[in-house]
């Protein structure tokens, strides 16, 4: 038998959209004010969320528990098998103090953090999101922004800011394609309208760190290098958004933006190389040119294999979806339906349209073509040639597994709670709420995307969330749909910052796990204020020429 939604529980729009937000509010209160462990306050959230949904929505309580152990399974896998894979490399390189040549060998570009932080945050982590996304380019960013000697809540904050513009386009254009699929639009048109969009902010995101890492005075010390690694981003990002497609965006224009910012370095440093901040870690001496390879050699690496791992052809092929491995799939990539929740939950207009199939709950175990497995690949090859014998990898991986045992319970409670706000339709609740604003709606729409990925911590299950609904109330109210589908993505690439899944990649790579209130709190208004900016954006974009011009038709 089929549940149906329904959005207005109370009878009244107003404590409807107030009860809807209390697991929202529960969750953001205990992390940020009541300074709750965040595992902890995750699952306070999590039973806020089951209790809304059963006592107050309706929701049939079997259905709300399968509904919170699927969102917990999806969290361990795949998001949480990237995690722990990725901290297992960064430990092996640790162990054989690879990351300290590898601070010394970017010093040796410049001197100066701030260009450091600039280089590594944006322009690095713009490349690795391009190839990966789910939290990596945090947590590589994070450690080596640690190992250049910035504290851990500046690395943390610094990566997340830094972690914004180029989400839209993450891992191979997934957000994108989902929200195509999901909506119906075509995709390149949707690509093109949030390289429209995005590009202002790839110029603008690089200052903000440096702001932040540096104040005002360290931005205009630096500025030759901020603007370089802005402009060498944007610029590539519009280029490739808007007459290629969405799957090589971050890839191309991260690429860019490094060798934009190396060429540079060629021919100007800093006057003022004063660091902001701690000072870096002083080693001995400049590492030599082989001990520089044997020190990039894991990144460059994963690099290659994230890039070979998320190419269609090679999904394709490890998923066991081509007719000559197809005999395989059960083995590859396993897809089973959760029972008594598959199909079982129906969204009902205005947030779905009439005849819309019921939700689906597959979960698809896809543990070879994972990006999680490309990072446990490269990690046993790194330790490989690093001469750790199999005893100590498998020491090594325990210790590991120990050292993040809570961040996988925070990112499954996380996930749980965000499956629950989708099956019980609160989140449709709090869409509805923003969708009413009538003229503003290209304003509060875009902070809808945002809103979405604060939730869910990904740019992709916001599009998944409200993407339909970006595209019903678009049309009703006389808006381009394509404006704003594209503004639901590039809204909610500002909210990556705040989700608790980034928070504790970030908390859990900079060895400051514990502190995630702390992160919270040290972003929490950088994410408003950028997500305040692209809302203004789409606005104009949809109201006042000659930004208008700019909508893709």
């Amino acid at each position: 038998m089929t549940w149906l939604q329904h959005y207005d529980p109370l009878g009244h729009a107003v404590a409807s959209t107030v009860v809807a937000a209390l697991p929202v509010v529960c969750l953001l209160g205990c992390i940020a004010w009541l300074r709750v462990r965040v595992h902890v306050s995750a699952v306070i959230g999590l039973a806020v969320a089951l209790l809304v949904a059963i006592g107050v929505y309706g929701m049939p309580a079997r259905l709300g528990l399968l509904t919170a152990a699927y969102g917990a399974a999806y969290g361990l896998f795949p998001i949480g098998w990237i995690i722990l894979n990725v901290i297992f490399l960064y430990q092996l390189t640790v162990r054989r103090q690879l990351f300290d040549v590898l601070r010394r060998s970017l010093a040796g570009l410049t001197p100066d953090p701030r260009v450091q932080v600039i280089l590594i945050a944006f322009s690095f982590g713009a490349f690795i999101e391009g190839l990966a996304g789910f939290g990596t380019p945090v947590a590589i960013t994070g450690a080596l922004m640690i190992q250049l000697g910035l504290r851990p809540l500046q690395a943390s904050c610094l990566a997340l800011i830094a972690n914004t513009a180029p989400v839209a386009f993450g891992s191979l254009g997934i957000p994108i394609t989902t929200l195509s699929q999901v909506t119906g639009l075509d995709v390149h048109a949707l690509a093109q309208m949030v390289g429209r969009q995005l590009p202002f902010f790839s110029v603008l995101v690089p200052a903000w760190v440096c702001v932040v890492f540096a104040g005002w005075g360290g931005l205009r010390a630096v500025w030759p290098a901020v603007l370089t690694a802005g402009v060498a981003f944007a610029v590539p990002q519009f280029v490739v958004s808007n007459f290629h497609g969405p799957w090589l965006v971050d890839i191309v224009a991260g690429a860019c933006s490094i060798g934009a910012v190396v060429a540079l370095l060629r021919v100007w440093q800093p006057r003022d190389a004063s660091p902001a901040g701690d000072p870096p870690r002083r080693g001995r001496e400049g590492p030599s040119r082989a001990e520089i390879r044997r020190a990039w050699m894991p990144w460059a690496l994963l690099t290659a294999l994230l890039f070979v791992w998320g190419l269609p052809v090679t999904r394709t092929c490890l998923e066991g979806r081509l007719p000559w491995t197809a005999t395989l799939r059960p083995v590859l990539c396993p897809e089973v339906a959760v029972p008594g929740l598959h199909q079982a939950v129906q969204r009902t207009p205005p947030v779905a349209p009439p005849g819309a199939p019921p939700e689906a709950a597959v979960f698809r175990f896809n543990w070879l073509s994972a990006t999680g497995t490309a990072i446990l690949f490269t990690a046993l090859v790194t330790g490989a040639r690093l001469g750790f014998r199999p005893r100590e990898l498998a020491a090594e991986y325990l210790a590991t597994l120990r050292r993040v045992r809570f961040s996988l319970l925070t990112i499954a409670a996380m996930l749980a709670l965000g499956n629950v706000t989708k099956y019980s339709g609160t989140d449709a609740t709090l869409g509805l709420a923003l969708a009413h604003t009538g003229g503003l709606y290209p304003f509060f729409g875009t902070l809808l995307g945002w809103l979405g990925v604060a939730l869910t911590g990904s740019d992709t299950a916001s599009n998944v969330l409200f993407g339909s609904l970006q595209k019903i109330t678009a049309e009703q109210a006389g808006l381009s749909p394509i404006l704003m589908g594209a503004a639901n993505s590039s809204g909610g690439v500002m909210g990556k910052m705040i989700d608790a899944q980034s928070i504790v990649v970030a908390g859990t790579a900079t060895g400051f796990h514990g502190q995630e209130g702390a992160i919270l709190r040290g972003v929490f208004w950088h994410s408003v204020a950028l997500a305040v900016l692209v809302a203004l954006l789409v606005y104009l974009q949809a109201r006042v020429a000659p930004f208008t011009a700019m909508v893709v038709r």
